[in-house]
């Protein structure tokens, strides 16, 4: 399955004033992203999507929640998703005594799915690329955006294209889905860093990792040690995601390199150095530092940040992609108001997103910082 990329129009020419438009510029092509555009492209406005890499591509965070279901059932996504994934029954999450304590979604409160999917990003994220193209998107990749000035009540948005040719374009909102990059966070100085998640992780694809047993074959694996948290993602094909989450102090100090480093804090911890016995590396192990933070500001006219552009908090309870694409769906109620001219009423449903979201991030917060 290869995404489609469109090919960008010839670059603008800022002398004869001869600029395109659009109804919303998006930044980032990841579930977010997609998400809002799939989704107010649908209701009939004409969205673009930059994107500044390519599907498919390989990123973390394989591990969906039940709040996941209804939404990729919203999209119309579900059965593709349902496709490339692992069946999640729930979590286990095993002590330094080495017992293993099982969480299944089918005793959660409420009226929620009793599974989620663990997923291959690279797979799930060109799902929903591909499904805003074809809900109408003008989603392009290998596109950055370079900046985002205000003219009057629209965007000026400039950007690069595959050829590194500059373009501009104007629109009447922009939605910031850049994930970890946090584009206009970052560029109006919004965003600050999480004293109380501060962690770094290490992480790679391995084969071969010894799986649970039984009902608990699809579920999340994740393990205390003194320095963090371990977890273990069975994805497709014998394919596990494996990862650590630990004090940065821990990473800079390291005396091997990152494959060592990983392997050393799993063998040291029981029943995961178990499983990791005949496991086979898969490609690189990466590492990412200090990646808790949240962006002061959710919104401004015409402007709405979603998912990780906003905020980012520890993984461990698999809140990363339910909250990208949970306030993605979220910012449709302010974007059709100011989309359809209605700055008041814009400004009150944003102050009811920033608090909606605000309230879903504490909630997972709350129970990370304890853990």
């Amino acid at each position: 399955m290869n995404a489609q990329t469109h090919q960008p129009q010839a670059a603008t020419s800022l002398t004869n004033n001869a600029i395109d438009a659009v109804d919303v510029l998006v930044i980032g092509g990841g579930p977010a992203g997609t998400t809002a555009g799939a989704l107010l492209a649908e209701q009939g406005w004409q969205v673009m999507l930059l994107e500044k890499d390519v599907h498919p591509r390989f990123h973390i965070g394989e591990s969906l929640l039940p709040g996941n279901l209804p939404i990729l059932q919203r999209l119309g996504v579900f059965e593709a998703v349902q496709e490339i994934g692992v069946y999640k029954p729930g979590a286990d999450f095993t002590g330094p005594d080495g017992k293993v304590q099982s969480f299944p979604f089918a005793r959660a409160l409420g009226n929620t799915a009793e599974h989620a999917f663990q997923v291959r990003r690279s797979e799930f994220d060109e799902i929903l690329f591909n499904n805003a193209l074809k809900k109408g998107v003008d989603a392009r990749q290998r596109h950055r955006v370079v900046s985002v000035t205000q003219e009057h009540d629209q965007y000026l948005v400039t950007y690069l294209d595959e050829q590194l040719l500059e373009h501009q374009i104007a629109a009447r909102l922009v939605i910031d889905a850049s994930g970890r990059d946090g584009f206009l966070a970052r560029r109006r100085g919004w965003r600050k860093s999480s004293p109380r998640h501060a962690s770094a992780a290490v992480f790679g694809h391995f084969k071969h990792v010894t799986p649970r047993e039984g009902v608990l074959q699809g579920n999340i694996s994740v393990y205390w040690f003194d320095g963090g948290w371990i977890w273990m993602i069975p994805l497709r094909d014998n394919v596990t995601s494996v990862g650590a989450v630990c004090w940065p102090e821990l990473l800079r100090e390291r005396k091997t390199d990152l494959q060592a480093f990983l392997r050393e804090i799993l063998a040291n911890v029981p029943d995961a150095g178990d499983r990791m016995q005949k496991a086979q590396v898969m490609g690189e192990v990466n590492a990412t530092g200090n990646y808790s933070y949240r962006s002061r500001r959710l919104y401004d006219d015409g402007m709405l940040l979603v998912g990780d552009a906003y905020a980012f908090i520890d993984p461990v309870f698999s809140s990363g992609v339910y909250l990208a694409m949970n306030s993605a769906m979220a910012a449709l109620t302010p974007a059709q108001a100011w989309l359809q001219g209605n700055k008041r009423e814009y400004r009150r449903a944003a102050r009811a997103y920033g608090k909606a979201v605000d309230s879903k991030i504490s909630a997972f917060s709350w129970f990370i910082y304890r853990f």
